[in-house]
C-alpha cells in the first residue's frame, strides 16, 4: 500500500503561477513514478508531468511543456508541481498518481495503481 498526499491548488487569474505538492510513503518502495494528472468537467483524464524519482527523468505533455515542471523536493519522494503563465484553459481538477518500481517506463504506463483525492485549479481569464 501507497499513502498519497496532495497539498496546493486555488485560482488564479491568467498568466499566474501556482504549486501543487505530493508526497508519497510505503513501508515496501524507495522509488515510485509519480505524475500529475487533471480532469476537465467532461473531458478525459491527461497526465500532464511524470517523474522517476530513482533516475530524476522527467516528461511533460505537449499542453504544459515550457510552462510546468515537476521536479523532486529535498524530502525524499515528495514531488511539486510547479505551474507557470498559467491559461484558462488548465482550469481542471489535478490528481498526484504514483506508482511502484515495475519494468515498464514511467512514461509507458497505462495506469498508476494509487493517488490522491484531487485538488482543483482554476485560472481566470
Amino acid at each position: 500500500q501507497v499513502e498519497v498526499v496532495e497539498s496546493g491548488g486555488g485560482s488564479v487569474q491568467a498568466g499566474g503561477s501556482l504549486t501543487l505538492s505530493c508526497a508519497a510513503s510505503s513501508a515496501w518502495y524507495r522509488t515510485y513514478c509519480m505524475a500529475w494528472a487533471r480532469q476537465a468537467p467532461g473531458q478525459e483524464r491527461e497526465r500532464v508531468a511524470i517523474i522517476d524519482t530513482g533516475t530524476g527523468t522527467t516528461v511533460y505533455a505537449g499542453s504544459v511543456k515550457g510552462r510546468f515542471t515537476i521536479s523532486q523536493s529535498a524530502v525524499k519522494n515528495t514531488v511539486q508541481l510547479q505551474m507557470d503563465n498559467l491559461k484558462p484553459e488548465d482550469t481542471a481538477m489535478y490528481y498526484c498518481e504514483v506508482d511502484p518500481p515495475a519494468d515498464a517506463a514511467c512514461w509507458n504506463r497505462y495506469k498508476y495503481n494509487y493517488g490522491g483525492q484531487g485538488t482543483q485549479v482554476t485560472v481566470a481569464s
